[in-house]
């Protein structure tokens, strides 16, 4: 996503076209198989797990005339307004588009799949594909750094402004619509929309702490002003030098540290990998920053 900010202000270089490219394919994948989980497995077996999609079916559900596309796109609509009021466009950026395309994607997949009837007679087998396809598309959108939005939005409102743990937030509201379908739908799809939430709960709690996840960078190098150069000019950031000797040769070495999101931790790795390959690099994962660039204190 940086390459295509950059894009805005200045011609992008091979790298940086296929990073933006990268990002929004892989952005549009994830919410293509969400968007196909829905249709299919979701939708059909009355699966309700929370968010948006699971609002939708249930209230498809009590409210037949409307279908749940319908739905999907005016819960996240309703959502995206919210988001924008107490969030700011600026903070909401690609969750806007996330959530258009999501629920444009489940409207093409219900014009073109329509789907009266579970595809089998194996309710467990379409419940865990209704719950690993979800999860896979999370897997691709949090490795982006992006988010598909919908009750995420509130998650994070409440976040702001109480300072409700995200991962809890969102638990609490799919809890609450899992019994609401549960109440609907009765003990036996209720007992199986559980175990669903089960298993997508643990796979939202670690996907939302790899989301904050950055990566603190420290180069030993003797070339240190092609390196920040790159730091400060290609990737936006800043960086701490401090002067260091090698321990074995005793020649002077210069340390730069700096915390980076993952994709730019990776293109300062290859960047490394072309401009400096004598240069010495470790990659610490931490779950939180405070500082500018990052989170306020």
């Amino acid at each position: 996503m940086e390459a295509i900010k950059n894009g805005l202000r200045k011609n992008l270089t091979p790298a940086q076209l296929w990073s933006g490219a990268r990002f929004f394919l892989l952005l549009n994948l994830s919410l293509i198989i969400c968007a196909a989980a829905l249709n299919f497995y979701c939708a059909p077996n009355h699966f309700v797990f929370g968010g948006t999609t699971g609002l939708s079916v249930v209230l498809a559900t009590c409210f037949p005339a409307l279908s749940v596309s319908t739905f999907m796109w005016i819960t996240n609509a309703v959502l995206d307004v919210l988001g924008c009021v107490f969030l700011g466009i600026k903070a909401m950026g690609w969750t806007l588009y996330s959530s258009f395309m999501l629920s444009f994607y489940s409207s093409m997949c219900e014009k073109l799949f329509p789907m009266s009837q579970p595809l089998t007679d194996d309710t467990l087998l379409e419940l865990c594909f209704a719950v690993a396809l979800p999860a896979l598309a999370s897997g691709i959108v949090f490795n982006i750094g992006a988010s598909t939005g919908g009750t995420e939005i509130v998650a994070m409102i409440l976040h702001k402004y109480i300072k409700v743990e995200i991962g809890r937030a969102l638990l609490l509201s799919d809890i609450g619509t899992v019994l609401f379908a549960a109440c609907i739908y009765g003990p036996q799809t209720g007992m199986y929309c559980v175990l669903g939430l089960i298993g997508r709960s643990t796979i939202v709690d670690t996907a939302i702490e790899s989301l904050n996840l950055r990566k603190v960078c420290t180069v030993i190098t003797s070339r240190p002003e092609p390196i920040r150069r790159f730091v400060t000019e290609t990737l936006g950031r800043t960086a701490t030098q401090q002067d260091a000797t090698g321990v074995y040769t005793g020649e002077p070495r210069t340390m730069i540290m700096v915390a980076l999101t993952r994709r730019q931790a990776g293109l300062l790795r290859d960047f490394l990998r072309r401009e400096d390959p004598e240069a010495f690099l470790t990659i610490v994962n931490s779950s939180e920053i405070i500082g500018k660039g990052f989170q306020s204190v």
